[in-house]
């Protein structure tokens, strides 16, 4: 590596790692500020907050790294500007690309690496985060009993202490205990008290000194009703054991986050795709079936076929479920087989008799088998008599009807065609029995019944469509935010060159200007994206395609040397253009 190589270089990493640490600080605080009310006064121990405050760093990181490059790049060629040093080496022949490249290809391995990291290491972690975050939320404020205010952290208890002595010691106790859910029935009174854990913090016991417990029953009648009983006990000292089991952090197993698009890798957002595209359809399969079950003329001369595209994919879908249940009957089957090998290896071990024991026979009485026998002789000759009965009328009956059928259809048979009375008189029954009436009804109420299942599977679909845009947009952000390291480098680089400013005053913020723009249309594009606006892919790489030009023109001027931000160089484009447009006249005089 060159000397000019190792110049530029120290020269960026070294803001490099200072501005990812500010500005990954800074977007740590702004998240955390979203949980404040839920993470805090938990009653937490520190290393679970720096456990939570480590996944957030790793998790926002991606953020971080566009900016942190954005303004580094920045900051270095604008020292290298503000001390001649850009200019002594344009000097010596060396192009601006030129002292670009090694700050470009380090640009460019943070961008693969980012890329492993969104891929790899940022879904992991956003596990760890959700579970964590979750069992902290579902955590109980820690106990704080203070003095003069009921405390009903406690579940089924109210405690208000008006003087506390110090962290033990209790004076003027009141509780109510709301344990049977009838209101302030129940109230114990006491002079003075000790409230200590045991445990390991899970229980919290309560000593009581010189108190009275007053509990009255619930009135069930009316007024009329006989008073309900009250009960009051005094006592010298009284223990009372709360358990304190909503205060212990109990972690939630990280599995029940494992269909969140956000912890998931490239393969297995693909999975979920191909499992969406399945459901939807499933949807549309059914509802051509359920379409064609609506209205029953459909198959008497055609059928509702679904297009080819469904049927294909309907083709794939059970294919796949039915090697699947193949695959587990056969794991199943091998775990059935092996259960029964060692059943029957265990049979032979107990069917080996040792020498001294003895074996219990168990055999039929020959009495109760002869009853047995004797009783199902009697019930079949009984069916057999009752059938042959049933069977004689009807064969008789039948044969008549038939006869007599056969003769009255001969004897009204017709043949000539219905005159029109006999149209008429047919017409008439039809309309004044209300045929026609409750046809239109049958062919409405089917038309809305149609409707309805219309919309709840376009209600489904669309459920499914949006899921699965959002899994699109998660897939595509892992290579946007990567892409968008290299993007702010080129904005950064050449526009440090062109400003000649080092610092924080300058660069930081016009790296703010930016990073605002950045983020509003990453945010626009990904919003239009999930609204099915636009193609997950072109809304995901909205901003990185709106501010690449903003980089290849900051990168045209800085190789011309040009004073984008000095008065002359918009003094000398304002003249140019006055040139072309037209003089006023003269007047003569």
């Amino acid at each position: 590596m060159k000397k000019l190589d190792k110049l530029i270089l120290g020269s960026f990493i070294g803001p490099f790692l200072l501005t990812f640490l500010v500005v990954d600080f800074i977007l740590l605080i702004v998240n955390m500020l979203k949980y404040f009310d839920e993470i805090f006064g938990k009653g937490l121990g520190f290393w679970i907050y720096a456990e939570l405050i480590g996944y957030f760093v790793i998790s926002i990181s991606p953020m971080a790294l566009p900016l942190a490059v954005l303004l580094s790049s920045l900051m270095t060629f604008g020292n290298l500007g503000e001390h001649f040093e850009l200019t002594a080496i344009k000097s010596s022949g060396i192009s601006l690309l030129r002292a670009m490249r090694p700050i470009g290809i380090f640009a460019v391995v943070l961008t693969i690496a980012a890329y492993l990291s969104n891929n790899y290491l940022v879904p992991k972690v956003n596990l760890k985060t959700f579970s964590l975050l979750y069992d902290i939320r579902m955590k109980s404020p820690a106990l704080d009993i203070k003095e003069g205010v009921f405390y009903a952290g406690i579940p089924g208890y109210s405690i208000k202490v008006n003087q506390k002595m110090d962290d033990i010691r209790l004076r003027d106790i009141i509780i109510y205990n709301h344990g049977d859910q009838q209101g302030n029935l129940n109230v114990t009174l006491a002079d003075s008290g000790r409230m200590e854990t045991f445990f390991s913090d899970s229980y919290l016991k309560l000593t009581l000194y010189n108190g009275q417990n007053y509990k009255e029953e619930r009135q069930t009648r009316g007024i009329a009703g006989p008073p309900v009983e009250f009960s009051r006990t005094k006592f010298d000292e009284n223990v009372i054991v709360f358990d304190l089991d909503a205060f212990q952090l109990s972690r939630t197993p990280e599995d029940l986050w494992s269909t969140n698009r956000a912890i998931k890798n490239i393969a297995q957002i693909r999975l979920g795709l191909d499992s969406i595209n399945t459901l939807v359809n499933d949807l549309k399969f059914q509802g051509y079936h359920q379409t064609e079950s609506t209205y029953p003329f459909f198959t008497k001369n055609r059928k509702l076929i679904p297009p080819d595209e469904i049927l294909k994919r309907k083709t794939r879908d059970d294919e796949l479920r039915k090697a699947r249940l193949e695959l587990e009957k056969k794991e199943q089957d091998s775990l059935k087989n092996l259960s029964e090998t060692v059943e029957a290896e265990a049979d032979k071990k107990t069917d080996s008799i040792q020498p001294g024991e003895r074996r219990l026979v168990v055999s039929a009485s020959p009495e109760i088998s002869k009853t047995d026998s004797i009783f199902r002789e009697k019930v079949a000759i009984r069916k057999a008599k009752r059938d042959s009965i049933d069977a004689e009328p009807k064969a008789i009956a039948t044969a008549d009807t038939v006869g007599v059928a056969q003769e009255e259809v001969k004897k009204v048979r017709r043949t000539a065609p219905l005159t029109e009375k006999e149209l008429y008189l047919i017409d008439s029954v039809v309309v004044k029995r209300g045929y026609l009436s409750s046809a239109y009804t049958m062919a409405l109420n089917n038309s809305r019944n149609l409707k309805n299942t219309f919309d709840v599977k376009e209600t489904q679909i669309d459920n499914h469509e949006r899921e699965y845009r959002r899994y699109e947009i998660a897939w595509y952000q892992k290579y946007s935010q990567a892409i968008a390291c290299f993007v702010m480098f080129l904005i950064g680089a050449p526009l440090g060159s062109i400003i000649k400013k080092g610092g924080l005053g300058m660069p930081v913020l016009i790296s703010i200007i930016f990073f605002i723009l950045f983020y509003m249309l990453t945010i626009t594009g990904e919003k239009w994206a999930k609204e099915g606006l636009t193609d997950p892919l072109f809304g995901t790489i909205f901003s990185n395609l709106c501010l690449l030009p903003f980089g290849l023109f900051f990168l045209r001027q800085a190789r011309k040397d040009s004073r984008l931000f000095e008065a002359d160089f918009y003094t000398g484009i304002w003249k140019k253009v006055s040139a072309f447009l037209p003089k006023k006249a003269v007047k003569s005089s």
